[in-house]
């Protein structure tokens, strides 16, 4: 062999550890996302809207969140814990997912969270919070960009308190973020209680509860209801004459487009508390309230917006971490403290990972063109923590993953 040859030979050789290594560099790279949400039954318009909101953002990266291509892997949890389990354990294991998000129900992320620590899995949560989550068993992996469970409750509580309500009946599913949402408000009220009613998730037919309000006399009664049951208990409500007697109030998702669609003119008049509308005066939220109608021909709701933003703050933290994927510290530490485009404005995230935000009072109204939607009236609780925020201890939960 000539010493031409070999030498060929020896440059090839050394270089063929480096050809084949780069697909496996490539597929490294690649941004996989798990949109694990509620996609059958009567609640899963809610997880279309958050959907088409993540989406949207991921249209406006150019299919790049965080400069990388990105794959969403959706699956449906059927708003079952244990189908949820199941189908995270997919998402992990088969589909290697580096961040899950979408998840609807506090119910089904108190049982995939665990798993998510546990497998050093970015969760992204878009929607309500559990309390512990936010508390005792706050974790490196879990960024609220929504808001916490209670907070919205608290807003309304303390809008009942400043109007000096005396006598407020409270409404509320029988699960653990309803009962969470009436401790939420009882926190910041302080006038008397009516009565306190907890339905069953998922019931229809509110006729025994309406009638024990029409007894019991309430100023205000506050509804903490969702999807079907906000739109059949408002109409119901309406039908028994109760809205000229009585004050509606609530947190914003009982009161925004999805029941407005479904009850109508019932609902002008009736108040809630919220961090966002459409109506906010900021350049983001304009370009997405613009851009959502241009994509989807219907305007957004407050899940789209959710949803919007979880693409946002995962898009600006991987760019941040400069696209490294298996550097989770520098990815967390990004996601912790990354400014992102939110439709909120300005966002900032608490020691425990949720959000410190502004909630505002919002009416619904009829607009000049007849159309019926949320207003916003005045700031109610700015800068506002969730009240579980002192029990985290974020810096030993880091140190023991």
């Amino acid at each position: 062999m000539t010493h031409t040859l070999r030498g060929a030979l020896r440059a090839l050789a050394i270089a063929l550890p480096a050809v084949v290594a780069l697909p496996v560099a490539q597929a490294q790279e690649k941004l996989r996302i798990g949109f694990l949400s509620t996609l059958t039954g009567p609640i899963s318009g809610l997880a279309v809207d958050m959907q088409d909101g993540f989406n949207l953002g991921i249209k406006q990266a150019g299919g790049r969140l965080g400069g990388l291509a990105t794959e969403l892997i959706v699956a449906d949890d059927q708003q079952n814990p244990d189908t949820g389990k199941q189908v995270f354990d997919k998402l992990v294991k088969k589909d290697r997912v580096q961040i899950v998000t979408g998840t609807l129900f506090t119910n089904v992320m108190n049982a995939i969270g665990p798993i998510a620590f546990r497998e050093k899995v970015f969760f992204v949560n878009a929607n309500n919070g559990p309390a512990p989550f936010a508390g005792e068993q706050c974790n490196p992996f879990y960024f609220n960009v929504a808001w916490q469970g209670e907070t919205p409750a608290e807003a309304m509580g303390k809008y009942a308190s400043d109007k000096a309500l005396k006598n407020v009946y409270l409404v509320a599913p029988n699960f653990p973020a309803g009962q969470a949402n009436v401790a939420g408000f009882r926190r910041f009220y302080k006038g008397g209680i009516a009565g306190e009613t907890f339905v069953k998730l998922g019931q229809l037919d509110f006729s025994v509860e309406i009638g024990q309000i029409r007894s019991a006399k309430p100023d205000a009664v506050y509804v903490y209801l969702f999807g079907g049951m906000a739109v059949n208990f408002l109409k119901q409500f309406h039908q028994a004459g109760l809205t000229k007697e009585t004050q509606l109030i609530g947190p914003g998702f009982g009161f925004d487009d999805d029941t407005i669609r479904g009850v109508g003119d019932a609902l002008v008049g009736s108040l809630n508390a919220w961090w966002w509308n459409r109506d906010l005066d900021n350049p983001q939220n304009r370009k997405f309230v613009a851009d959502y109608q241009a994509e989807y021909k219907r305007p957004p709701s407050l899940y789209a917006a959710q949803g919007y933003d979880a693409a946002m703050l995962i898009d600006a933290a991987v760019h941040a971490a400069g696209g490294k994927l298996g550097d989770k510290d520098a990815l967390r530490r990004a996601f912790a403290t990354v400014p992102f485009k939110s439709v909120r404005g300005d966002f900032k995230f608490g020691s425990n990972q949720n959000p410190v935000m502004t909630y505002y009072l919002r009416q619904v109204v009829k607009d000049p063109q007849g159309n019926i939607t949320n207003k916003t009236v005045a700031p109610l609780l700015p800068n506002h923590a969730d009240a579980y925020a002192g029990a985290c201890r974020m810096a030993e939960a880091a140190k023991a993953r």
